[in-house]
């Protein structure tokens, strides 16, 4: 795995995701000695992102549910 400097990674942060992203992962050593390590996150692009439902009903059924449900108010 290839460590970078802190101002080398700043200076091309873009080329450093990339190879995080081919390798799995890049570290960044501080000045001070601290290491870190950034990785690529593979899966699905959103946590909000789910798959639908299919219940088998209309458009307008739909619809006509919004409408009931807003006139009770």
């Amino acid at each position: 795995m290839i460590t970078y400097t802190y101002s080398k990674a700043r200076q091309n942060l873009a080329s450093l995701l990339k190879k995080a992203k081919k390798e799995g992962s890049v570290r960044i050593r501080r000045r001070d000695g601290s290491l870190f390590e950034i990785k690529a996150i593979t899966g699905k692009n959103s946590l909000l992102e789910v798959g639908g439902i299919n219940l088998n009903i209309s458009s307008e059924e739909i619809l006509d549910i919004l409408k009931e449900s807003r006139s009770s108010y």
